[in-house]
């Protein structure tokens, strides 16, 4: 049976937003599972996901005081359907990013990454998919907020989806 994905990072509530945009929760409400590679920079916030996400993969950012770091990995790891996971909030410049990740991460298959803000897509030498799924709050130099879905399905990561967030 597929499974739901949300890929998020950098919500940065309270700091750059009061609260998380509505459609971003049904969003979290829908999906199978919610992965959050960091930058959440409150734990209340923390707490709303593993109260709301049918299963929640997070990790700390290096905006994260030590509140959140003593609940979160600086990695995670996961299988879901066959593909292995990992996740990182930081994964350094963009010039070879995609060379770095298959070093560090030798069996992975997909790499969730944030930080940057700016949404990515691309795939490594070693056939591993790089995802950051820019941020739902904070724009910064992109034309909107952005969240990514996907869903994997017999081993597969298909409808990889770059999704803009309404303004209120």
């Amino acid at each position: 049976m597929p499974t739901r994905l949300l890929l998020l990072a950098d919500t940065h509530v309270p700091k750059r937003a009061r609260e998380l945009p509505a459609q971003v929760w049904d969003a979290v409400d829908s999906a199978d599972v919610v992965f959050h590679a960091g930058d959440w920079v409150n734990e209340e916030l923390l707490d709303q996901f593993e109260d709301r996400a049918a299963r929640l993969v997070g990790v700390y950012g290096n905006n994260d005081g030590e509140d959140l770091r003593s609940r979160l990995p600086l990695v995670a790891q996961t299988v879901i359907d066959g593909i292995r996971f990992a996740m990182i909030h930081e994964t350094g410049t963009a010039k070879g990013r995609e060379e770095r990740a298959d070093l560090q991460f030798p069996d992975i298959d997909v790499l969730i990454f944030g930080h940057s803000h700016i949404p990515w897509d691309s795939e490594s030498a070693g056939g591993m998919r790089l995802l950051n799924p820019g941020s739902p709050t904070d724009r910064r130099r992109q034309p909107v907020c952005t969240y990514l879905t996907a869903v994997a399905d017999s081993g597969q990561l298909r409808d990889v989806t770059l999704v803009p967030v309404a303004r209120a």
